[in-house]
């Protein structure tokens, strides 16, 4: 049997652009979505031989991809063609979606929703640049709760400038009482040429300080599983049976296909590819590519750390050494007794602490990859 895969499809239009953002996102009021449309089933035509079977997951992100057409989304869907009861996600932010466009997700294919609702604080959506009032997130969450969707999830993001440990608190307590079977929470990132980095290097915003993110993150890992939604991965918590089947293909490094402008894939023959960013030169060309690449040796390896260190599951072990690679012991022993990752003959998991300070665990194994001795 194949490897399960997955479709990503990248929408790149918002109604705004938020000051943190840093995709590939273009903001007209007069977006080109037919021929866009027509474009993403043009590339998945030249695509479709290389890929084996029928993906399990079809992934609408964005960019907005709510503020598109239901009947396109339900045409592309169809000509994807994925397995009987795939997961079929779409990204929705407050403020483009009603009854009758859930409705029609509904009747498109859709039965999975992402909502970006990220604060039920007004301050902080003010200072985010939401295009949606916080009672706009209230009404459409509890809409999508009531809709018949095979289950759905909301966007929080923490350690916003600004934002107190009580602040944060407030917004989980109105997020769980909408009982959602997944929820994702991120730490606000100054991602480069973003306003928001703009405005910290000027100082005029200060990011929380250290231990008040700390702080923040040990209330998530407390709060979040009390409520029932376990952690899958360092930012994904799900209730049993509702964990992002499309996202695990990353996490758990297997393959997907990237469609649209300035998509990211990863297909089966080891290419990694990126579309086209400019939505204009994708839309005259779809099957013309940014970048592609095969990568070898320790890149592969990296890559593997990169992914699946942030899964619950963690590294796995066997996949490491066929690629010809392992972890050097002595830094295995260091993180395991601080008290960062546990070991077995399997796999590598972040552990305890090691989730709040992934990104140094993964600094300090890709730092002792070893190339094993060939025999």
């Amino acid at each position: 049997m194949p490897d399960a895969f997955g479709i990503y499809v990248h929408i790149p239009w918002c109604a705004r652009r938020c000051p943190y953002c840093a995709f590939n996102v273009r903001v007209d009021p007069a977006a080109p979505y037919p021929d866009y449309f027509r474009a993403l089933r043009r590339q998945w035509a030249a695509l479709a031989t290389g890929w084996p079977g029928r993906a399990d997951s079809v992934y609408f992100g964005g960019g907005t991809p709510s503020m598109a057409p239901p009947a396109l989304i339900g045409e592309l869907i169809a000509e994807l063609d994925p397995q009987p009861g795939a997961e079929i996600s779409l990204e929705a932010n407050p403020g483009t979606l009603d009854g009758p466009l859930l409705d029609g997700l509904l009747r498109a294919g859709v039965s999975r929703l992402s909502v970006g609702v990220q604060t039920f604080d007004p301050r902080l959506a003010r200072l985010l640049n939401r295009g949606h009032t916080v009672a706009q997130s209230s009404a459409l969450l509890a809409r999508v709760a009531a809709a018949g969707f095979r289950s759905w999830s909301l966007d929080l993001i923490f350690a916003v400038p600004g934002q107190r440990l009580d602040d944060l608190r407030r917004d989980l307590d109105a997020a769980l009482a909408l009982d959602p079977p997944h929820l994702s929470i991120y730490g606000l990132s100054a991602e480069e040429g973003t306003p928001y980095t703009s405005a910290l290097a000027a100082g005029r915003l200060s990011p929380p300080p250290e231990e008040t993110w700390e702080a923040m993150y040990l209330l998530l890992e407390q709060r979040l599983p009390a409520a029932g939604l376990e952690r899958y991965e360092i930012s994904n918590f799900a209730r049993p049976g509702h964990r992002c089947r499309h996202n695990e293909h990353y996490y758990r490094g297997r393959h997907y296909a990237g469609l649209g402008a300035g998509a990211h894939g990863w297909s089966p023959d080891g290419t990694r590819s990126v579309g086209l960013a400019d939505p204009a030169a994708f839309i005259a060309d779809p099957t013309a590519w940014a970048h592609l690449e095969q990568p070898r040796g320790i890149d592969r390896a990296v890559e593997l750390l990169l992914s699946t260190l942030r899964h619950v599951d963690g590294v796995p072990r066997r996949r490491l050494r066929a690629l010809g690679f392992q972890i050097g012991r002595d830094t295995l022993l260091r993180l395991r007794s601080g008290g960062l990752i546990a070991t077995s003959p399997g796999s590598i998991r972040l552990v305890g602490r090691g989730w709040r300070l992934a990104d140094g665990v993964l600094r300090s194994l890709c730092g002792a990859l070893e190339a094993l001795a060939i025999t």
